[in-house]
């Protein structure tokens, strides 16, 4: 199972960095978030569907075509773990090394995003502080970015365990 789950969580956490560092630059440079925003979801569901390939190939190749529920689930929330933690330290060496004022232009495109769409900017200013201020402590950027991409991968890893899930092993079929 550690063969699968590195192999497939390494394949999953490169699409995820590398859509990642690309979008960022892209937005780093236009601060239009929002379009980045939606290519990085859409590139964590097509990073995190190799939880399926690596959960079947297991299933299949290496326990008989069987496998449990809770075994299904572990090998996806490997895969999960490795993928998102490639993406968190990636985050890391991104932000600190590369773009630390990123937190000023994010709030800068919150409060422009607020003021259009007529949101209170009274709120908008408190929420851009406060995330401001959780960014100060690197621990808390670990955890705001595994909150970001990690429940994703969860909540396929759960639905790859329902689909992929056999008890017994399926009847051969017979031509007669």
């Amino acid at each position: 199972m550690k063969k699968i789950t590195l192999t497939f969580g390494f394949i999953a956490g490169l699409i995820l960095t590398t859509v990642m560092v690309v979008s960022t630059m892209l937005c780093y440079n236009n601060t239009n978030f929002e379009g980045n925003m939606l290519l990085g979801y859409a590139s964590m569901l097509l990073a995190f569907s190799f939880i399926f390939v690596g959960t079947k190939n297991y299933r299949d190749n290496h326990l008989g075509g069987t496998i449990s529920f809770g075994k299904a689930f572990q090998v996806g929330l490997y895969i999960s773990l490795v993928a998102s933690t490639m993406y968190v330290l990636t985050w890391l060496v991104e932000y600190y090394v590369f773009i630390p004022d990123f937190m000023d232009k994010y709030g800068d495109y919150m409060m422009r995003d607020a003021a259009a769409s007529g949101k209170d900017l009274i709120k908008t200013r408190e929420q851009v502080d406060e995330y401001k201020r959780l960014y100060q402590n690197p621990v808390f950027v670990i955890i705001l970015t595994y909150i970001e991409v990690l429940p994703i991968g969860l909540l396929l890893s759960l639905v790859s365990a329902l689909i992929f899930k056999r008890k017994d092993r399926p009847a051969a079929t017979t031509l007669t």
